[in-house]
């Protein structure tokens, strides 16, 4: 007699069909439907922290645009995800979570509205019931796949060991199309584009996911255009003309060639204050076009909006300017192509407090670590550094942890994700001492499960952020300062490797690791110092402090 498959086990078919990996952390809710996963040898990564199941399938995505399960129990375990939950919510991250339920019969004295919980961090919740556990399973998906969020999926405790019975044909999913070219738009556009003197494409995210890149970069050629990215698309045009990041992260120089354009088209990207340079990047009078498949994404910035697909409209541009001279303002900067606008003076290797200077640090990781390479970036000051001074292969190479939702803490469960998607590339972490010393748990995840990684640790010993914005407007510093932790020694008593780091020579033992073949994690705590503020930070406190003084 053949055994009848439970309500976990028809989940957990479902979701082996649509996925390879779990990042999970057991308990009563999820045990059933986990130990499904294990037994059928599907690869399971066990969290120590629920936290970390959703923001290892949050950074498994941004590695490599596959969707991913997380998975928690009920109560705690799901509460505990809740912050990594908004993060991917508000990221745009497809992701299925699959979590233990309230019981079907009636909540108990412990439970919580687990649903309405979910609904206020903007995610919808599907509970399986024993005729549904196949169909809300795939539509948990459908939906992840089609509009680019997170799903909860629930199983009721008390229904997933039953046999799960006959099953329910799934409701069809209706299927986004994507928004049309306006014919109009996109001959006014072609015509503001070829009229411009000093055009400039930036790309954003949704401009690498509709493989825009290519084609935008052959419509950038033929008006003799500048390229720049957000942070979320780096290297998307692959060109010798772009300016790198647009925003915060962007040298002073490029900035200021990008303040100079008087058409400036922006497919994908959202615009927001940190793109921007805080109202800075445009000039008065500027034309900004911003193109977005997602109407909500209009932004204050942009003169003009216009939804649309991005590679759909960047097609639709080169069919209306066929014949371009490719004559532009590139002449006027040839600095910008042999790549001398972004050579700085070398910085000194100690600021004045006698710490490291952490662009002299940043500077040396670069020519240090191998080309190929994940950066991950937890939420801290030191966001400044990597972006400004480290390269990566591909917009998928370059990471901003928690920047949707402004969390620190979620750095190590992250680079346990982009390691297991990317595992032929050296994954970087790159955090902050606060960060570090909040995401602990799954320092053990790290150590067990990332096959060649660098944890940098930029340790300033305190929350730098909360120094740089608001010691120096005259608030007690107080609980701003942390007791300087030794990264390296904690990580060596789970296994890594490491050292800490007092000046650039002290690079020599991850030179040494790296020679060595690059197995199992290294952990570089480097003491670098409090007085050095990053570009973006001063930039973004330059207001408020003009404002104090006057």
């Amino acid at each position: 007699m053949t055994e009848q498959p439970t309500v976990s086990d028809l989940v957990a078919d479902v979701c082996a069909r649509h996925a390879d990996t779990v990042f999970g952390l057991m308990g009563n809710g999820n045990a059933f439907f986990t130990s499904n996963v294990t037994r059928r040898g599907m690869r399971y990564i066990s969290a120590r922290h629920e936290a970390g199941t959703v923001a290892m399938a949050d950074a498994y995505y941004r590695a490599s645009g596959r969707v991913a399960v997380a998975s928690v129990t009920y109560g705690a375990g799901f509460t505990n995800a809740l912050t990594p939950l908004a993060e991917a919510a508000k990221a745009r991250i497809p992701l299925v979570l699959v979590a233990g339920g309230v019981p079907a019969g009636g909540a108990r004295p412990w439970d919580v509205n687990q649903d309405m919980v979910a609904a206020g961090l903007g995610v919808e919740t599907l509970a399986v019931t024993c005729e549904t556990a196949a169909s809300a399973t795939e539509r948990a998906w459908a939906l992840a796949v089609r509009d680019s969020r997170p799903v909860v999926l629930a199983i009721p405790y008390d229904i997933a060991a039953l046999d799960a019975g006959p099953q329910q044909a799934p409701a069809p999913v209706e299927q986004r199309v994507p928004p049309a070219v306006d014919g109009a738009a996109s001959h006014r556009i072609a015509r503001q584009l070829s009229g411009a003197e000093r055009p400039l494409i930036i790309g954003g995210r949704g401009a690498v996911e509709a493989a825009a890149g290519r084609a935008l970069r052959r419509l950038g050629d033929g008006l003799g255009a500048f390229f720049a990215t957000s942070a979320m698309a780096r290297n998307l045009f692959g060109s010798p003309w772009d300016l790198g990041i647009a925003g915060g992260f962007a040298g002073v120089p490029a900035a200021d060639i990008m303040r100079r354009a008087d058409v400036v088209l922006v497919v994908g990207a959202g615009l927001n204050t940190f793109q921007t340079r805080y109202g800075t990047l445009f000039a008065d009078g500027a034309t900004v076009i911003q193109v977005d498949d997602r109407p909500e994404a209009a932004a204050p910035a942009a003169t003009e909006f216009v939804h649309a697909d991005a590679a759909a409209l960047a097609a639709a541009l080169l069919d209306a300017l066929p014949r371009l001279s490719g004559h532009g303002w590139r002449d006027g900067f040839p600095e910008v192509a042999d790549r001398s606008l972004f050579a700085e003076p070398p910085a000194g290797e100690f600021a004045p407090d006698g710490r490291l200077n952490p662009r002299a640090v940043a500077t040396l990781l670069d020519a240090v670590l191998p080309e190929e390479r994940t950066i991950v970036q937890d939420g801290g000051h030191f966001i400044g550094w990597a972006p400004m001074y480290c390269a990566v292969p591909d917009p998928q190479a370059l990471m901003m942890v928690g920047t949707a939702f402004q969390t620190i803490g979620l750095g190590l469960p992250s680079a346990v994700g982009a390691a297991a998607a990317r595992p032929e590339r050296l994954t970087v972490l790159v955090s902050g001492d606060g960060g570090a010393l909040m995401g602990l748990a799954d320092l053990d995840t790290a150590v067990r499960t990332i096959a060649s990684g660098v944890m940098v640790v930029f340790n300033d010993a305190a929350y730098g952020a909360e120094l740089h914005q608001y010691a120096v407007r005259g608030l007690d510093d107080t609980a701003m300062q942390i007791e300087e932790v030794d990264f390296a020694a904690l990580a060596g008593a789970f296994g890594a490797h490491g050292t800490k780091m007092r000046s650039l020579a002290d690079i020599g033992r991850l030179r040494e690791w790296l020679d060595a073949g690059a197995r199992g994690l290294f952990v570089l705590d480097v003491a670098v110092s409090q007085n050095v503020v990053a570009d973006y930070m001063r930039e973004s406190m330059a207001p408020i402090l003009a404002a104090r003084a006057g």
